[in-house]
């Protein structure tokens, strides 16, 4: 069984193989409205929201709230800056940890109710597990960020999470910290398999807002690879990438 929804402003795609899914389903889109309720910029009264306009401090936060900050703060250490939530105009905006956050604990629920066989997908951010419902495993195809209706690459990666950030599909919607009037024009995307979905989301941000260097920054990080597609069209990827271009 497969369901689409649009949540938290993407469309957001469920599969579970498997008979008597639909609790399962019900659970998972409930859980993901309630963090689009909690953590979304644009409703005036999430609480991120609460927080950003002074009304709530972050000390009072929820533990939820203050889990995300703590994995943002994290990742800003490991990427030595390159990843941080705190926008231009001093706001927070957790959604480039959220997103990814959010599918690792859908995929959660959906395994602790008894699922092995699941594919969860946010706006190219993915987590899956075991095979499809013809018994195949899950493959994931790259988009050409220049003509997205075309695949440019097929990967598959054997349990482990996926995520690809780029400029052609939301616009400019990812900066670099270090400069933040700089445009990032040199890398159109990037894709990172790694340990989990979060972990690979946090990683192809943080590695896109570096630019040309991004790829490299993939390349020495243990447990992840990477492919990025530059401005001119030209592909790069990691030295261990090709383990995930074939099934097992």
């Amino acid at each position: 069984m497969k369901e689409t929804r649009l949540i938290m402003g993407m469309p957001i795609e469920i599969e579970i193989a498997g008979e008597g899914v639909e609790d399962a389903f019900t659970a998972a889109f409930a859980y993901l409205v309630a963090v689009d309720e909690r953590f979304s910029t644009y409703k005036e009264e999430s609480e991120i929201s609460r927080i950003n306009r002074g009304e709530l401090s972050r000390e009072d936060a929820s533990p939820l709230m203050r889990e995300v900050f703590a994995i943002a703060e994290q990742t800003k250490k490991k990427t030595n800056g390159y990843f941080d939530i705190r926008r231009p105009d001093g706001s927070l905006d957790p959604s480039g940890v959220v997103k990814g956050w959010a599918i690792l604990n859908t995929a959660k629920l959906i395994r602790d109710a008894g699922y092995e066989n699941y594919f969860v997908n946010a706006g190219g951010d993915i987590a899956m597990s075991g095979r499809n419902a013809k018994g195949e495993e899950w493959s994931v195809g790259i988009r050409n960020p220049f003509n997205i209706n075309e695949i440019v690459k097929v990967v598959y990666p054997h349990g482990k999470g996926i995520a690809t950030s780029g400029s052609y599909i939301r616009g400019d919607h990812i900066y670099n910290p270090k400069n933040p009037e700089e445009k990032l024009h040199d890398v159109v995307s990037i894709t990172v398999i790694g340990p989990d979905v979060l972990a690979a989301d946090l990683m192809a941000t943080a590695a896109f807002a570096m630019g040309k260097d991004g790829i490299a920054f993939i390349e020495r990080l243990s447990g992840f690879e990477g492919y990025a597609i530059d401005a001119k069209g030209t592909a790069t990827f990691t030295s261990g990438f090709a383990a995930y271009t074939s099934h097992s």
